[in-house]
């Protein structure tokens, strides 16, 4: 395990900020409304060692952990969210996402805000890790000086009784590499690569679907804050998984809904965060509710996915609110004329609730991410396309008949074929779909999107139709 740094402080002292500035790029959504981070979100990076340091000193990787602001989760005037429900309610599933993180980080830098100086709050929260016996492993971070009239202030810090503090400004950046500096010396010996990890599954889907629940049922634990209230997971949540000896990053996102229902600009940033999950997911699961029917926000989730070629699982979660005479086959017409584009996609029915189900799924993910990563040879992918080209070739009203000259496959994730032929129209349309089922029923990728690319062969040219050479005057001048 990479050793774990926890960011805490009250709200709106830059947190999530910092954790972008120190890691280097947008993990955390940053935004003024307090509350906005609730989850905790995670980072790995690795850090470089001090520069007057050893010269036979190592990297050091560590994961760094951004918490929920302590003690204010909801912003003035906005206790009640855009769905009615109480947002207060949150408080204590925040908390305890804080304490969790706490109790499993092996430093904490505990943040203040220089130009609003020490509150109450921050005192609580340093009483907090006094009596919890989590002091000794604090460094005291006072953010936003942002210049030297307010070191003054962050020395008023001290009086918090965790010593000097580290000075830093995540608006430009000034004192964040002393800091990354004191962590690397803070965290010890640690390896310097990080822990690979075979896949990464994002997993998607709209409002109340039930995805931070099958999250929480595959960590055992309340890994991600689940609630009632509409929106609760505000940013994609990486979190690492071992399973059988195999390793996985699932990646929990925002619940998606209609771009006219959207509250506020944080709920732009985390369909942005969605969109850019399932991009550099290898897999996705697209949560549905079994009890319910699909909605346009999952149609175009659907169509998001087609369009990046991601391999998905299609999780029916909530299967145990379903009458027992249910069964899948019931749901796959529906879903392939709902969502025809995904109709090659496998089908896993789950309860999040009671864990039944979950680990099928991740079975499968994981075979869905060995077929996109599959790469077929030449010589086979040759025989089969000639023999159904025999079979049923493309018409063509001029009677053209259609050719194909080399076939190999160019990519993984997803499995790229590219075709010589000598006519690429005669094989777009109807005719690429046919070929595609047929692949599917032969190769050992039946269950990911596949991408052909048509090229024509390109003619050599004939020597004797050169142009000849210019005569360089200039040279006889």
């Amino acid at each position: 395990m990479l050793p774990v740094v926890a960011i805490i402080g009250r709200p709106n002292v830059g947190k999530s900020s910092l954790l972008n500035r120190i890691v280097g790029r947008r993990v955390s959504i940053v935004d003024p409304t307090p509350g906005v981070t609730r989850d905790r979100i995670t980072a790995e990076l690795t850090l470089d060692p001090p520069i007057e340091g050893p010269e036979d000193a190592l990297p050091r990787t560590v994961e760094f952990m951004d918490t929920g602001g302590y003690g204010v989760y909801t912003a003035d005037g906005r206790r009640i969210d855009d769905a009615g429900m109480d947002l207060a309610a949150l408080t204590p599933h925040i908390e305890e996402q804080i304490r969790a993180a706490t109790e499993e980080a092996d430093v904490i830098l505990f943040t203040v805000d220089a130009q609003s100086g020490v509150t109450a709050l921050d005192e609580t929260i340093a009483t907090m890790l006094r009596r919890s016996g989590q002091a000794s492993k604090a460094m005291l971070v006072v953010n936003k000086v942002d210049g030297p009239s307010w070191e003054a202030h962050a020395f008023d810090a001290m009086r918090l009784g965790f010593g000097e503090p580290h000075m830093v400004s995540a608006n430009n950046g000034a004192g964040l590499r002393r800091l990354r500096e004191a962590i690397w010396e803070r965290v010890g010996d640690a390896p310097a690569k990080p822990v690979p990890t075979e896949m990464k599954v994002a997993i998607v889907g709209r409002r109340n679907a039930g995805k931070s629940s099958f999250t929480n049922a595959l960590a055992g634990e309340d890994r991600v804050i689940v609630s009632e209230i509409a929106g609760t997971t505000r940013d994609a949540i990486d979190v690492r998984f071992e399973v059988g000896g195999r390793t996985f990053v699932a990646i929990d996102t925002a619940g998606v809904r209609k771009r006219k229902s959207w509250a506020d600009d944080v709920e732009f940033y985390s369909n942005v965060r969605t969109d850019q999950s399932i991009r550099r997911a290898d897999v996705c699961l697209l949560v549905l509710d079994a009890t319910d029917k699909i909605s346009q926000v999952e149609k175009h989730l659907a169509m998001e996915l087609i369009e990046q070629a991601k391999p998905t699982l299609i999780v029916l979660n909530k299967w145990d609110l379903m009458p027992k005479k249910a069964k899948v086959e019931d749901f796959m017409e529906y879903l392939g004329q709902e969502m025809p584009g995904l109709d090659f996609a496998p089908i896993a029915c789950v309860s999040a609730l009671t864990g039944e189900g979950v680990q099928d799924a991740i079975a499968m993910a994981f075979n869905l991410f060995q077929q996109a990563g599959h790469r077929e040879t030449t010589g086979k992918l040759n025989a089969l396309v000639q023999r159904i080209l025999t079979e049923r070739g493309p018409s063509s009203k001029l009677g053209t008949i259609a050719k194909i000259y080399y076939i190999t496959q160019i990519e993984v994730f997803p499995p790229t074929i590219a075709l010589v032929v000598n006519k690429p129209d005669l094989f777009e349309g109807n005719y690429e779909r046919y070929l595609l089922n047929r692949m599917r029923e032969e190769l050992p990728y039946a269950e990911v999107p596949i991408r052909l690319r048509f090229s024509a062969r390109k003619r050599r040219e004939n020597p004797g139709d050169a142009q000849p050479a210019r005569r360089d005057d200039s040279a006889e001048q």
